[in-house]
């Protein structure tokens, strides 16, 4: 029996820049009872779809600067919390949480929600999450817009691709960022986590201090914390890691994905750069098409640039 806790509503009362109405739908993985995940749902109901995925150590509230500019579209922007983010439910154990299961989740809520066309924009983790419900489920997709995403794989491959390497060497040693590990460790050893720590190191742009605290609300207790600090436990440092061979057979797939699959990074991620040249060579549905680099932002770009990120995926819609 999994225990659950869920953040006090008050917690939501007043966030800057986040006017929109909490939507929520059970969900279901791994034959576990079911679990209540929360979403924004804007723009036409009969909109083409974008689905908006967050990471760590982020919740919807990230994408409050891309929703208003695809609902002015005409599209129906989706943007989910992870389970154990936001103001979905929150397992109380970090065991919990499998990397599998923040799969089986989300897709549970976008066959719950019966989504078609999809149109994916995966930043952080959700890359790895979106793009293996996308494996498991690839009709439903129409196309792929990749924001500062990776695919843990661990890929003796992927040696002088990336600029924080993560890649076995030889038959049984890796090769690690020192500032990956040092920020795992961190995760795990810190006797409390907030979210805007991370964030704000990770802007170009400084943030003010009520959205900083926006991003700590979901988290206003330890207990609350457990999937925000094993997501980053989650991440495969080795070839042998269960989450590594999820994220190659995921690639798998990919690699006979044939539909639009644009790469829109920015210029100074460094935890992320090199994927988007990895994505456009190895998925075939990424040639040809009009990869974008957003300047003079970080690894949040929805935070730096945010309406410009929202403007871009409107214009790689109605080109793709």
């Amino acid at each position: 029996m999994i225990e659950i806790a869920r953040t006090p509503d008050e917690q939501f009362a007043v966030l800057p820049g986040f006017p929109f109405e909490p939507h929520y739908l059970d969900v279901v993985a791994d034959e576990l009872a079911p679990l209540r995940m929360h979403y924004l749902d804007e723009g036409p109901a009969d909109g083409p779809v974008v689905l908006l995925l967050h990471g760590q150590p982020t919740w919807s509230y990230l994408y409050r600067k891309v929703i208003p500019v695809l609902a002015d579209a005409g599209l129906r922007a989706i943007a989910p919390d992870l389970i154990g983010f936001g103001r979905s439910d929150k397992p109380t154990d970090h065991t919990d949480y499998t990397r599998a299961r923040h799969v089986g989740w989300l897709h549970s809520l976008v066959t719950g929600l019966d989504l078609n066309g999809i149109t994916l924009v995966a930043q952080d983790w959700g890359g790895p999450i979106g793009l293996s419900v996308l494996a498991a489920d690839p009709d439903r997709f129409a196309r792929v817009i990749a924001a500062n995403t990776i695919l843990h794989t661990a890929d003796p491959a992927l040696a002088d691709r990336l600029t924080w390497a993560v890649h076995g060497t030889g038959e049984s040693r890796v090769v690690l960022e020192e500032a990956l590990v040092d920020y795992l460790l961190y995760t795990q050893r810190a006797p409390r986590l907030e979210p805007s720590l991370f964030i704000g190191a990770a802007t170009t742009t400084p943030l003010e201090p009520d959205v900083l605290a926006a991003y700590d609300a979901p988290f206003p207790e330890p207990r609350l914390t457990a999937g925000l600090r094993q997501m980053t436990a989650l991440l495969p440092l080795t070839r042998n890691d269960v989450g590594a061979r999820l994220g190659r057979r995921t690639m798998r797939a990919l690699e006979q994905f044939e539909k639009p699959f644009v790469t829109c990074y920015s210029d100074g991620d460094p935890a992320t750069r090199g994927w988007e040249t990895v994505f456009a060579e190895r998925v075939p549905g990424a040639r040809g098409m009009p990869h974008r680099t957003i300047a003079g932002a970080g690894h949040f770009l929805q935070e730096d640039a945010g309406e410009e990120l929202g403007r871009a995926i409107t214009e790689i819609l109605a080109v793709t």
